[in-house]
């Protein structure tokens, strides 16, 4: 007979308060008892689950490290059921479960699980309850947990791409405003020359020439041009030119050629201080040029976060456009491939058509499979291609790294499993990105060998005929 203050502990169960007495007889002749201190382990990560464990009292907790660390991701108290639960398909868990204080929970060994299924069928109903509310709290907390981590690897990247063109910014906008001051002083001076004003006329027009201006030269080339340019001035006898100058004109293409067409023009004497107010002018022009340049990459970029966020509000399937879905996550992961090597290209096929779906998850995928073959691939290329197959929407992301051994392809989608260091990975991408892939009725697949690894994702095409449109100014 089993003890009378147990059986009515665990009648008093709040989980177990609607099964029948002579089920609850069974539970307690046939399990046993467990007393547990503050900081003793309950199950450990690893090994499979011991049994099925009732909580009478106390407080138990799992902790589990996604990549930031240590977290409590589920917690245990009294009146609640953990453990080997019938029909999970959990058999280990992802973390120590804990002990936080004194608790005492009631154990069931595994074999007394199966007959607890074949003969206490309300028990049995209870505890599948309790299993599918578990998963559906442990599903919750992996996609925010990977979800964290995939906004971590994006915030990092897209800080790293917003410092050098804000830095660009910063620093061309600082000379410019001291270039000015130069432009101003040296057109005073051109003013101040004895020159009609068809000559002035000239002089500003090479000063202002943007195909001069403009004019793209290598490095060794405009230093060839700066010497060229110094010897022909010391044979003239000019003086008064600074090789900040001399710099500028050859980095804007200027020769010997064009400075002898501004001796001819205002003559010898007045050649230095039409070349100086010619170079201004083209450091002003560059230096604003610049600035528009790290401008529109700033713009860009913000353009790319605005279509993640507002995809990341949709609360209804819409039709989504995956060519903008791929371009953003290019470009919020280029600072990644930019660091490992990685060239990154991507070809998207004309008149693709849209998909019905929910843009910041299909958003999610592109970063677990473009993060993923950036890693793979250092030094290397990945291809993200996006095209209509048999009447469907197919994207690959493809690597030319050393592909993935057979024996780890099997489980590339096994959740917890990561071939990544410690701290790096969650285990959860790809397990994560194969679920949001059948929540849109697609299938992801994944090919690898020698010459590298692509990963496909095929997608129904959306019912209605214009894409959702994620604003993005």
């Amino acid at each position: 007979m089993p003890d009378d203050s147990l059986l009515e502990r665990l009648a008093a169960h709040r989980t177990l308060a609607a099964v029948p007495r002579e089920q609850l007889e069974w539970l307690a002749r046939t399990g046993h008892l467990r007393v547990l201190e503050p900081g003793d382990i309950l199950t450990a990560s690893g090994p499979p689950v011991a049994g099925l464990y009732v909580v009478l009292d106390g407080h138990l907790s799992i902790r589990v490290d996604r990549g930031a660390g240590p977290r409590i991701v589920m917690e245990w108290h009294g009146g609640d059921v953990t453990g080997l639960l019938p029909y999970s398909r959990i058999k280990t868990p992802p973390g120590n479960v804990v002990a936080e204080r004194r608790t005492e929970v009631f154990m069931v060994e595994p074999p007394d699980i199966a007959r607890m299924i074949r003969e206490c069928h309300e028990l049995t109903a209870v505890m599948v309850h309790v299993m599918i509310d578990r998963a559906r709290v442990f599903k919750s907390s992996e996609l925010l947990d990977e979800k964290m981590a995939s906004l971590g690897r994006l915030a990092a990247g897209l800080a790293h791409e917003l410092n050098n063109p804000a830095s660009a910014v910063a620093r061309s906008a600082k000379t410019l405003v001291a270039e000015l001051k130069r432009l101003e002083d040296a057109t005073k001076a051109v003013c101040e020359l004895d020159v009609s004003d068809t000559q002035y006329f000239s002089i500003a027009a090479l000063r202002d020439d943007p195909a001069t201006a403009r004019r793209s030269r290598s490095p060794l080339e405009a230093a060839d041009r700066e010497d060229a340019l110094a010897d022909w001035l010391d044979d003239r006898g000019v003086a008064g030119v600074s090789d900040d100058t001399l710099a500028e004109l050859a980095r804007s293409g200027f020769g010997v050629a064009d400075v002898q067409a501004v001796e001819a023009s205002v003559g010898t004497g007045n050649v230095g201080t039409v070349l100086e107010h010619v170079a201004v002018g083209h450091t002003v022009r560059r230096l604003a040029d610049e600035i528009c340049s790290a401008a529109s990459r700033i713009h860009a970029l913000v353009d790319a976060v605005k279509g993640f966020t507002h995809m990341d509000q949709q609360a209804t399937l819409k039709p989504v456009a995956i060519g903008r879905g791929l371009s953003d996550t290019i470009t919020m992961l280029g600072a990644k491939a930019r660091d490992r090597s990685v060239a990154v290209d991507l070809t998207i096929a004309p008149d693709l058509p849209p998909v019905d779906g929910y843009g910041g998850e299909l958003n999610q995928v592109w970063v677990n499979l473009l993060d993923n073959a950036i890693d793979a691939a250092p030094g290397g290329h990945v291809h993200v291609t996006a095209d209509v197959e048999l009447g469907k929407v197919v994207v690959r992301v493809a690597d030319d790294g050393h592909g993935i051994p057979a024996e780890v392809l099997a489980r590339v989608f096994d959740p917890f499993f990561t071939t990544k260091e410690v701290g790096a990975g969650t285990g959860l991408g790809l397990d994560i990105a194969r679920r949001i892939a059948h929540r849109h009725h697609g299938v992801i697949d994944v090919a690898s060998g020698a010459q590298g690894t692509t990963f496909s994702v095929t997608l129904p095409t959306s019912t209605e005929q214009e894409p959702a449109q994620e604003q993005a100014s």
